[in-house]
């Protein structure tokens, strides 16, 4: 009998996809349509940017706990990411390690070293991860190293671009916070609510975030394209 999908989840996903589309949308009318500057840079939305990436991360590192093969999910979001460096760097706007490789990277490490991570003590875990979280922070904004390969990591030069980015350090551990939180969610260590919450259109946008993800900027720059020929 197949498990029913957990709705919280998909709902805290769809939630956070939903406020990534509008993010982005902002930023196109800004960089497309000259709207003011602080319609996408202004500080709520320099906070917010980052508590979705978390929750999105997180949550990623979430249903690792419950994937058959996080090393065959992580292969395909790899290649896909991929295909995505390779249309925008024709496009001039290059991806080069955005949030599907680094989720692509990550739960190919997972599928790999699980057993090390399950072999840590429960309660140690997520100190562990916290510690790793603030170590691997200071590590790339205290620590100069000038190296042209090293931006998978957190390390880049002056002249590195990339028009998404979510280097290794510290989110790698941001998601293998994600896999603590999801052994207790599937063991059922939760508040009930949590496992019977429903709410509509967030958990049905949560279980497309994918193919959300791949489609939604040229939807959004067309759109965009399109406001402009009317008003201009």
């Amino acid at each position: 009998m197949k498990k029913q999908r957990i709705q919280s989840i998909d709902a805290l996903r769809g939630l956070a996809v939903v406020l990534m589309v509008a993010h982005h949308f902002l930023f196109d009318l800004y960089a497309f349509l000259g709207a003011p500057r602080w319609l996408f840079y202004n500080p709520v939305f320099n906070i917010l940017h980052y508590v979705f990436a978390v929750v999105f991360i997180g949550l990623s590192g979430v249903s690792s706990r419950f994937s058959r093969s996080n090393i065959r999910r992580g292969v395909i979001v790899l290649a896909i990411a991929l295909a995505m460096s390779l249309v925008t760097w024709f496009l001039a706007m290059p991806i080069r390690f955005g949030v599907l490789h680094l989720l692509g990277v990550s739960m190919i490490f997972y599928g790999i070293t699980h057993k090390m991570w399950e072999s840590i003590p429960d309660k140690l875990m997520p100190v562990l991860c916290v510690l790793l979280i603030i170590l691997s922070l200071l590590a790339v904004n205290f620590i100069r190293i000038d190296s042209e390969h090293l931006w998978m990591f957190g390390w880049y030069t002056e002249d590195f671009y990339s028009a998404d980015y979510f280097p290794m350090l510290p989110w790698l551990f941001v998601f293998l916070f994600g896999t603590w939180v999801g052994k207790h969610v599937r063991e059922g260590h939760l508040p009930k609510w949590f496992y019977t919450f429903s709410v509509p259109f967030f958990p049905q946008v949560g279980r497309k975030a994918l193919i959300i993800y791949i489609v939604h900027q040229p939807i959004l720059y067309g759109l965009t394209v399109l406001i402009g020929l009317i008003l201009y």
